[in-house]
């Protein structure tokens, strides 16, 4: 699979967080979601991020996507201060270089694998022959050719997070951010799932990062970046 980008030499650090602090507040309650936390992604990781609901994985994730901002630190994508853009270039960032796969799919249930997967790709206003070519080359890779006509409703759970890695890597993005992508299917299709990404981190070198508690995904990930109350707990690298 040639990236879209493929004159762009690769980043050493997908994601940089420099000290990043989240602070959300319920009532006149502050709840420290991520507490001061420097956290360096390299490229080609297959690395989850752990720990107890609460820990803080998915703010971490939303705020490497760019879904939401710190209270105070600064996270990097490709070496850019997300700090710095104003909210269309935001949007095009998470558009063009972050693909995301969500544990409920979050699918637009009118439209067709195949339009689903494309749909980034009309955003970018990328030529229709291109868009063709390149989903169905994504939708053969991830296991569903022949099922590009069906619409989410008529798929399997599994089937249809395959339809969101699809989309979340047609555009070859930096990184992808998986929440919790195993939580709503059972073991043999999580185990299928975790099969398709880590052939696409060994094969395309798609970079997964993955916040998750499911012991698969941490048996599977090569680096395991524990959190405790938003916190880093430890960071391990496995051969």
């Amino acid at each position: 699979m040639k990236p879209l980008n493929a004159n762009e030499p690769p980043h050493e650090h997908i994601v940089r967080l420099e000290d990043v602090s989240k602070i959300y507040q319920q009532g006149k309650i502050q709840v420290r979601a991520v507490d001061n936390l420097s956290l360096d992604i390299d490229t080609g990781d297959f690395c989850a991020l752990c720990g107890p609901s609460g820990s803080g994985k998915t703010t971490v994730l939303n705020l490497i996507g760019g879904l939401d901002v710190p209270t105070q630190g600064k996270v990097f994508l490709e070496n850019q201060d997300l700090g710095d853009l104003n909210g269309a270039e935001i949007a095009r960032i998470r558009r063009d270089r972050i693909g995301f796969v969500f544990q409920a799919y979050n699918l637009i249930p009118v439209m067709t694998a195949y339009e689903n997967a494309e749909f980034v790709l009309k955003l970018q206003g990328r030529p229709e022959r291109e868009c063709r070519d390149r989903v169905m080359a994504i939708l053969t890779e991830v296991g569903l050719a022949g099922l590009e006509h069906r619409r989410p409703d008529e798929m399997s759970g599994g089937q249809q997070q395959r339809v969101a890695i699809a989309r979340a890597i047609v555009t070859q993005p930096a990184v992808v951010l998986a929440d919790e992508p195993t939580a709503n299917v059972d073991s043999a299709t999580a185990d299928s799932l975790l099969d398709l990404m880590q052939r696409l981190n060994r094969e395309d070198g798609v970079t997964f990062l993955f916040s998750s508690h499911d012991q698969r995904v941490m048996d599977r990930a090569r680096r395991l970046i524990r959190l405790r109350d938003g916190r880093l707990g430890s960071d391990e690298v496995r051969p």
